[in-house]
This record gives C-alpha cells, sequence and structure tokens, in this order.
C-alpha cells in the first residue's frame, strides 16, 4: 500500500492498496495502520466504521462537521463513485479548493479527507458501497450541509441526480453554510 498526498487539498492523502487477484477474485489490504503513520496521522484515531449503499445517481452531500470538524478516510468497496472533497479550513493554504476522485470497487483506494473539508459524492454504478472510518462519534448537533449545485464550487457532477436526502436537497449555499460553521 502506498500514500499520495492530494496537491488540490492540503493534509488529504489517497491510500492505494495493491490488490493479488487471481481466478478466485481479489484480495487487499485496506487499512494499513504503518502507512498511515508514516504520513502523520494516528491510526488509532479512529474510531467509528460506517457504510452506506446508493444506487447510479444517487447524490450524498456535502456534508461537514463545525466545532472541531471530522477526519474520515472513504472508500468505494463496491461499485463506483464520483467523490468531492472542499477546503472549507480558512487557515489552509487550498482553502476552498475542490478536488474529486473516482474511487471504486477494482482499486479500493481509500481517501483521507481532513477534518475542516466538506465531503459529498454521487453513485456511478447500479449499485456502490461507501465505507467510512471516522475519527469523532457522530453529534447531529455539528452536521453542516451545502448546497451540492453551489455556483461557486461549481462541482460537475458526472451523472444526472437521481435521488437525494430532503437535508441535503435543502441544502444552504456556501456562505449560508460557512456562518452555520461558525456559530
Amino acid at each position: 500500500m502506498k500514500a499520495t498526498e492530494v496537491p488540490a487539498i492540503t493534509g488529504a492523502y489517497l491510500f492505494e492498496p495493491t490488490p493479488y487477484a487471481d481466478e478466485r477474485g481479489f484480495f487487499c489490504r485496506t487499512f494499513d495502520a504503518d502507512v498511515v503513520r508514516s504520513v502523520g496521522l494516528d491510526p488509532d484515531a479512529f474510531i467509528q466504521d460506517s457504510v452506506s449503499r446508493s444506487v447510479r445517481g444517487v447524490l450524498r452531500g456535502l456534508h461537514l462537521r463545525s466545532g472541531a470538524g471530522e477526519a474520515k478516510l472513504v472508500r468505494c468497496s463496491y461499485g463506483k463513485i464520483f467523490d468531492v472533497v472542499v477546503d472549507l479550513r480558512p487557515d489552509s493554504p487550498t482553502y476552498r479548493n475542490v478536488a474529486s476522485f473516482e474511487l471504486s470497487g477494482e482499486t479500493q483506494t481509500t481517501l483521507y479527507i481532513p477534518a475542516g473539508c466538506a465531503h459529498g459524492f454521487q453513485a456511478l454504478t447500479e449499485t456502490a458501497d461507501t465505507s467510512y472510518r471516522i475519527d469523532r462519534p457522530h453529534d447531529p448537533s455539528e452536521d453542516v450541509t451545502i448546497a451540492f449545485d453551489d455556483p461557486e464550487l461549481a462541482i460537475p457532477w458526472p451523472l444526472p441526480i437521481t435521488s437525494m436526502s430532503p437535508r441535503d436537497r435543502e441544502a444552504p449555499s456556501l456562505a449560508e453554510a460557512l456562518k452555520q460553521k461558525e456559530s
């Protein structure tokens, strides 16, 4: 497994495993504490694992947490997703940068998203399972959602949106969400 910095988002990393494939399928390590530690992250900081299943065209996000924020490792374990990170850390040299990635069950690549960054994704395949490893307990009172179609971000979602939660559909603009995050 190798770790690669994401130039557009300071502190973000891609962890790319080496799948071993044969006629049975494949096997690969999807988390390696030593590799995580090698880029200055604490592998023991992650305390919760979650998974979501989405159908083609579903959009989830853009989400972030107020307060101390939330760092997470995100991996598409089955299918394929278009994954987006927005740096919303005011002191970051990549503040307001947007980076997108295609994550898939084929590669099992994991994306590390630092606390203070917004995250969202769209399912590109009929079924897409997305796994999350999060560094602190979920507190719904800290949830912040940003409009997926905010013109300032201009995210090029690849498919027509087939479904999204009411919370995501009614999310405020980036400017309004940033005010909410600070309060």
